[in-house]
């Protein structure tokens, strides 16, 4: 079997509790407040837990240069997502409450919830650690450009929220630890793995319900729109093939196969949230979260058969 065919068969695993997060939104056995409970769970329990987990390793210089190397890439992508998406932004023809939420569309990603899932059934456990440090900078960059792209009010970023949330404190206390030469107790070890690994199940449940509270009426409409679709274009394919440079710099190919279909994950729910809070147009800010999240099926699939070319 050849690696695209045994990444595929993976992702169908993830695929496959993705439907079973349809089936129990449809049935009722979950109702429309089990989002948010997943939700707020994953955020501040699980994934937590399996930052942490992934981070208690013993510290090594070739993890130090691979940890430059991921946190390089993820200021590179980002960057030239932000000014792609302002460039897209101007050319779009939108109404003023879409224009923040199409921007938000294209610069971040689901990085937290299926981008910890895919990362894990490609490299297991270092492939949590290679995220968590991926992630670093688009934790910071999604608590305040992020909030600023809405409000476009520099007083609403409030800096306790970013350095006090679950995510940050987690990595952060993750890496002392990595570098600290210590390493936790075998009974808070096993306990963070346990439910650490209740994530990867949970989060892609949670894309199933995302999907099934979707009215057929407001599919029809995203189907419909053209600035929609441009924007998942541009997240799932354009912008991670930008990182395709680098495969002449020696990047390790794990690095690289993170670094790519992690920016190419579909867009982030936190736009949405976003969107409800500071009264742009929420609806247009979710059927683009769904779009991305139903094209993603094929576009993670094709990213890593064009990382294998190379």
């Amino acid at each position: 079997m050849n690696s695209v065919e045994a990444f595929i068969q993976e992702m169908l695993v993830l695929y496959g509790m993705a439907i079973l997060g349809f089936i129990v939104r449809k049935k009722g056995i979950l109702n429309e407040n089990a989002n948010n409970v997943l939700t707020q769970l994953i955020l501040n329990i699980t994934l937590p837990a399996l930052i942490l987990f992934s981070l208690d390793i013993s510290f090594s210089f070739t993890l130090l240069k691979e940890f430059l190397w991921l946190v390089s890439l993820s200021v590179y992508i980002l960057t030239l997502s932000i000014f792609l998406a302002i460039w897209m932004r101007r050319c779009a023809i939108l109404p003023e409450k879409q224009k923040s939420v199409y921007e938000g569309l294209i610069i971040f990603g689901n990085q937290g919830f299926i981008g910890y899932a895919v990362s894990f059934v490609i490299l297991g456990e270092q492939g949590i650690v290679y995220l968590t440090m991926f992630n670093l900078w688009y934790l910071i960059l999604i608590w305040t450009y992020g909030i600023y792209l809405f409000s476009k009010n520099k007083e609403q970023i409030n800096w306790k929220n970013i350095f006090l949330n679950p995510g940050i404190l987690s990595t952060m206390t993750g890496l002392i630890i990595f570098v600290l030469p210590i390493r936790l107790p075998h009974l808070i070890s096993s306990g963070l793995e346990t439910v650490g690994k209740m994530t990867i199940p949970l989060s892609m449940m949670m894309i199933g319900m995302l999907i099934a509270n979707v009215k057929s009426k407001d599919m029809i409409l995203f189907i419909k729109n053209i600035y929609l679709w441009k924007s998942a274009l541009i997240k799932l394919l354009i912008i991670p093939l930008l990182l395709l440079p680098f495969v002449k710099l020696s990047v390790p190919f794990p690095i690289l196969v993170i670094a790519v279909l992690v920016s190419g994950m579909p867009s982030a729910p936190t736009i949405s949230l976003y969107s409800e809070k500071f009264g742009a147009d929420s609806s247009f800010a979710s059927l683009g979260v769904l779009l991305t999240t139903i094209l993603c099926i094929f576009t993670l699939p094709f990213l890593y058969f064009v990382l294998t070319l190379f």
